[in-house]
């Protein structure tokens, strides 16, 4: 793995929030609340438009995907183990976020198996104003890719 990854950034990415993909991510995730689906009920709770769930956010992409650039040895990859959101405001339909990613940390943690490689990625979505909208934290854990035994089916 290159351990001199971190402070790496992705290139911006501009990803503009629709009312529909908000409305299939909530349906997805079993979101019942009328403010992710109706735009009466979202400016009756005081939003300009239809809201995002609040893990919404999985869905937006940056510029380049960080992790490919890792460079992790043959036979191992990555496990996403935790992810955190902040927020300055929520997220509503006719946001367009420029996003990116960066490679906050890499750290080695003891584990019961041993040492473990975690790499920490943040992500940032700003405004068209360039204000922050929300920050993200992922933590992800480096393993040896699982053996599959011979013959046995692939999805």
């Amino acid at each position: 793995m290159d351990r001199n990854a971190t402070g790496r950034e992705s290139k911006p990415a501009i990803n503009e929030v629709e009312k529909g993909a908000i409305r299939r991510f909530a349906e997805a995730i079993g979101e019942t609340n009328p403010i992710y689906f109706e735009e009466a009920a979202a400016r009756a709770a005081g939003y300009r438009s239809v809201v995002a769930p609040p893990t919404f956010p999985t869905t937006l992409r940056a510029g380049s995907d960080l992790r490919e650039g890792l460079m992790l040895s043959p036979g191992k990859h990555l496990l996403q183990a935790e992810q955190s959101f902040e927020y300055a405001r929520p997220i509503v339909a006719g946001d367009k976020l420029t996003v990116r990613s960066k490679v906050a940390g890499i750290e080695q943690r003891a584990t019961p198996s041993g040492p473990t490689d975690v790499v920490i990625i943040e992500d940032e979505g700003r405004d068209d104003t360039g204000a922050l909208v929300y920050r993200s934290r992922q933590l992800w854990v480096v393993r040896m890719a699982p053996k599959h035994s011979q013959g046995e089916l692939h999805e």
